[in-house]
Order: C-alpha cells, then sequence, then structure tokens
C-alpha cells in the first residue's frame, strides 16, 4: 500500500520492493539506493522516458539515502540515446528529436533541462553516487557514469562519447566533470575523435577510480559503498561540499569555508 501510495504521488516508497518506470529499476535498502537501468535488450538505450525516471527518483529520494548506486542490467551499461529517437518515427509514445524540435521550437531548451535534471541530482553534498560500469558507456550512457561521484568499471569497459559523430554535442552534464578529470587537451581528444576508451587508459586517465574482473563488479561495489558508509554521516556531506567548492576557491577562501564547515562539526560533537 505504501509503495502504491508513493506510485500515485509520482514519488517512491522508501524501503520494499524495486519500482520501475522509464526502463529503470530503482530499490532502496536502508541507507543505500540502487538505480538500474532495465533495457538489457535494447543493451540500456536512453530516452526521454530514462531522463525523466531519473528525475522523480532525484525529486523523491528518501532522506535516509546516503549512497547512490547506478548501474545496468545485462552485459552493457548504457549503449547511448536509443537510436529510434533520431527516426522519424521516435520511440512509440515518446516521439522523436525531430517530432520534439517542430512542436516545441525554442522551448526545446527546456526538455534538454528537463532532461539534465535526472543527471544533476547525483552530485548532491548529502549523497555519494558510484556508477558501476560494464561493457559499453556510449554517449549519453558515458554522461550518467560522469554524472557519479566514483565510477567503478569492469574490464570490458568501452567508454566512448559518441555525440560529435552524430553531429550532435553532449549536452546531459557530461562535459564539465569529463574535463575536471582528464583535464581540457585529452577531453578534447575523446570527444572530437569519439572513440573508445578502454578500461586501463581510463584508469591512468583517471575516468575510473577501479577496475575488476567482469565477475567481481559487484563485489566491489558492496565493498566501496561499505567504506563510504563507515564514515560519519555529517562530517562526509561536510567534506563533499567543501572539495566540491574547492576549484572555484582561491586557497585563502577555501582555508576559511574550512574553519566555518570544522566550526560546525565541533559544534555539534562537543557544544
Amino acid at each position: 500500500m505504501a509503495e502504491a501510495q508513493a506510485q500515485q504521488r509520482g514519488g517512491y516508497a522508501d524501503d520494499g520492493p524495486a519500482t520501475a518506470e522509464g526502463g529503470v529499476r530503482f530499490e532502496v535498502d536502508g541507507e543505500i539506493a540502487t538505480i538500474t537501468l532495465a533495457r538489457p535488450e535494447k543493451r540500456n538505450a536512453q530516452t526521454f522516458a530514462t531522463w525523466s525516471a531519473l528525475a522523480r527518483i532525484g525529486n523523491s529520494l528518501p532522506e535516509q539515502v546516503r549512497v547512490v548506486v547506478v548501474k545496468g542490467e545485462g552485459p552493457s551499461f548504457s549503449a547511448g540515446i536509443d537510436l529510434r529517437m533520431f527516426t522519424p518515427e521516435g520511440v512509440p509514445g515518446q516521439g522523436s528529436f525531430s517530432s520534439a524540435a517542430r512542436s516545441e521550437g525554442a522551448d526545446f531548451e527546456q526538455r534538454i533541462r528537463q532532461a539534465q535534471a535526472g543527471f544533476l541530482w547525483l552530485r548532491r553534498p548529502e549523497i555519494v553516487s558510484v556508477a558501476a560500469v560494464r561493457g559499453h558507456a556510449i554517449g549519453a550512457g558515458f554522461q550518467l557514469a560522469l554524472a557519479c561521484d566514483l565510477r567503478i568499471v569492469a574490464d570490458d569497459v568501452k567508454f566512448c562519447m559518441k555525440e560529435p559523430a552524430l553531429g550532435l554535442v553532449p549536452d546531459l552534464t557530461g562535459t564539465k566533470p569529463l574535463v575536471e578529470l582528464v583535464g581540457l587537451a585529452k577531453a578534447i581528444d575523446i570527444c572530437l575523435t569519439a572513440r573508445t576508451v578502454h578500461a586501463d587508459e581510463a584508469m591512468r586517465i583517471g575516468l575510473a577510480e577501479s577496475v575488476v574482473a567482469g565477475g567481481d563488479l559487484d563485489d566491489a561495489v558492496r565493498e566501496k559503498v561499505a567504506q563510504l558508509l563507515s564514515t560519519n554521516r555529517d562530517a562526509a556531506v561536510a567534506t563533499k561540499r567543501l572539495l566540491q567548492g574547492a576549484q572555484s576557491r582561491t586557497l585563502e577562501e577555501q582555508s576559511v569555508a574550512e574553519g566555518v564547515e570544522q566550526a560546525a562539526r565541533i559544534k555539534a560533537l562537543f557544544g
């Protein structure tokens, strides 16, 4: 009943059986939420419905969740955008890029912002998001992995920013984290050649925190989640805020921010 009521509100139940919408399965187990792209027959290709489902999950994420794991069902994380979206017919019930662009005109930018909302929330300070990536992570799939704080990848991973080869730009919030992780020159190389980045290179240039054998991916993610949950929650949130703001601050400004956060922690612990 609680799950049904949550669905009626456009949200999700805090615990219990997984809910599924837009090819996305979502479940919560205590402090851990798991998002599974669940279209293995399409290599978890993404559509408008996928992005809407991701945004709704972010809007209704239970407060107790500390870690969000994002993964794909089957041998691929996500092969990117469902190619039917590039055809005149589009995806049944969802249309296509051409139909949306014609019907919405200048408002199509709003449609893009709505899609981006499904990716942006994964960076919130109050959670740590972990992408468990195996097989193809192409285009929108690559950007979903980049939206997460950490990426643990299988040794068969294939990252590729395909959009420029299709006449598009990466627009699902992936360009900034890519540059921050690998640097401008390497990001240009990866995007403008639309080449594949394999596991060894991903580890070497900072796209992946660790690379494991495919059969060990789930265990590696569970171990990382346990490590993340072993720290004090409030301290973890404050520390992530500091780290996220570090690049935009001077050393002096960062020092002040550290002092503010630490004073709040000391007061909370001993005041």
